[in-house]
């Protein structure tokens, strides 16, 4: 038995946000273990931690249907449990490398590891054929290959629905946006087993790449997410390929698993 620690991550207040599943003790499970429980507990993603004395935390991040090497959600949401629940950590592991924590006025945030992020366009044909109008297109590697779209307006952002059927094999997320301050987006992952994502900071730091690569190498942005009876609101600053992604996190129950 061991516990799981559900989380909200990215919330509007107490509102909204992506629920999260962190257990922090993965100690004697292996990878199916790990795959197993993360689709039986269907969130979007759920994050093992391995942190043993004197080391640094050691996450693993898993959908209902693959790992992932990189997913902001669930670092924020695990740097808020193993600061809040725990002893306390200042930086965790990951399969990219090492993220530092911080908080500040009860917005966690956290710093992936300063990789760029490949951009290059994509033909708007491929996004009109998820059934997206979108007046821009590109591909962004996170490493994860995400498709961002930019569609005009956010009447055309909230009503589309678009066929996960037709997604490519080799696309794990469509990242549809519009505006620039602040960014209005949803985010899509049937191939990851999850149709849509309430707030997804790997997609909002593909984003940030996108942006750099049209030349604004610093700023700052907050991106609200999702659809109006739930939203999720994240915030991204940047210098080069330093970013920092943050939110707020609410708890809302502890399980204990018969794993």
């Amino acid at each position: 038995m061991r516990h799981c620690y559900v989380v909200r991550v990215f919330t509007v207040g107490e509102a909204g946000g992506n629920a999260l599943g962190v257990i922090p003790d993965a100690t004697g499970l292996g990878s199916s273990d790990m795959q197993a429980i993360a689709t039986d507990l269907g969130f979007s993603e759920t994050v093992f931690s391995e942190w043993a004395a004197g080391s640094m935390p050691a996450l693993r991040i898993f959908t209902p249907a693959a790992e992932m090497p990189f997913a902001g959600h669930p670092l924020v949401g695990t740097a808020w449990v193993l600061n809040q629940m725990g002893p306390g950590a200042d930086a965790v592991e990951i399969q990219i490398g090492e993220v530092g924590i911080g908080t500040d006025d009860g917005v966690v945030w956290v710093r992936p590891p300063p990789i760029d992020q490949p951009v290059s366009p994509a033909p708007l044909e491929e996004a009109q054929a998820l059934g997206v109008p979108a007046i821009g297109a590109w591909h962004v590697e996170v490493p994860s290959d995400y498709l961002l779209a930019e569609v005009s307006t956010e009447e055309e952002l909230l009503g589309l629905a678009p066929d996960p059927e037709a997604f490519p094999q080799a696309t794990h997320g469509l990242y549809l946006f519009c505006g620039r301050a602040p960014v209005r987006s949803r985010f899509f992952a049937p191939r990851l087993g999850v149709y849509e994502d309430p707030a997804t900071g790997s997609a909002a730091v593909a984003l940030v790449a996108l942006l750099r690569s049209q030349g604004m190498q610093t700023g700052s942005i907050q991106i609200t997410q999702g659809l109006p009876n739930h939203l999720s609101e994240l915030r991204l600053k940047w210098d080069g390929l330093n970013v920092e992604l943050g939110g707020t996190v609410v708890k809302d129950e502890v399980r204990v698993l018969d794993v």
